[in-house]
């Protein structure tokens, strides 16, 4: 898939490169929007203390670029999962306490909101689902949560699921304390996992893209691209909460061509 087949995208947007013709994907920067700083400018959380207009036009702008609408989610860093219907994303439905959500149908956008956690999107021959990974979901199981979801729903297994890692804090920028590790179920005095370099004592850098492909290989995904954008290292490009505390927030979507 290449950015000529959406509406017009900003070419600083991200288009994941899997082969998968009848699904429509991407992942927004901060380029392209209607809002002030410090939300500058394609700011689309509403509720986190930008102007509602401007967040309204920027959500406008995802409508008309992608022809499906996003159906929105209020996130809590969970597992749970939502199978999404085409009236999900009508104008005023309430967005759902879930972390994923999948859909089998056309005409509605899967979408998680992100300004470091990991934003994962899979494209399946009858189905398609976006989740968000921060290390809490990641920890307590949102990957595989979707991958059954979305198999369960579809039909398909997990061998026949593409997936795309969106940017996130990289893995030079990542510093985390012990708890972020036994949440992994990773002795901190003894640990040469991959997933976790020592930086100083107590003190760790963690990679997120790294465990999730770790997860991801696990249930069987193996076909699995992205996660080399750093959302912290690169301020002209992405929202950072970790950098820059006040801030907006990206969006990653994927959604079934009609």
């Amino acid at each position: 898939m290449t950015g000529s087949s959406l509406r017009d995208p900003h070419p600083d947007w991200l288009i994941p490169d899997w082969h998968a013709p009848h699904v429509g994907g991407l992942a927004t920067t901060r380029a392209g929007g209607a809002s002030a700083p410090p939300f500058d400018t394609l700011n689309l959380q509403l509720g986190g203390g930008d102007d509602a207009r401007a967040v309204r036009r920027n959500r406008a702008r995802l409508v008309e670029t992608t022809g499906a609408a996003p159906a929105w989610l209020r996130q809590v860093h969970g597992t749970h999962v939502v199978h999404l219907q085409p009236g999900d994303a009508r104008e005023g439905a309430p967005a759902p306490e879930a972390d994923a959500s999948i859909a089998t149908e056309p005409g509605v956008a899967c979408a998680v909101e992100v300004a470091d956690c990991l934003p994962v999107l899979f494209a399946a021959p009858r189905g398609v689902a976006a989740a968000h990974a921060g290390w809490r979901g990641l920890a307590a199981g949102v990957l595989e949560a979707t991958v059954q979801a979305l198999c369960d729903a579809s039909g398909d297994a997990p061998a026949d699921l593409q997936a795309w890692l969106g940017p996130c804090i990289g893995p030079q920028r990542f510093q985390v304390g012990s708890d972020v590790l036994e949440a992994f179920a990773i002795d901190p005095i003894d640990t040469g996992h991959p997933g976790f370099r020592a930086e100083r004592p107590g003190k760790w850098l963690a990679d997120l893209p790294r465990l999730a492909r770790e997860r991801l290989a696990a249930l069987g995904v193996t076909r699995v691209r992205g996660g080399t954008w750093c959302t912290v290292s690169d301020p002209s490009r992405f929202f950072s909460f970790r950098r820059d505390r006040t801030t907006g927030r990206m969006a990653a979507l994927v959604w079934l061509r009609g």
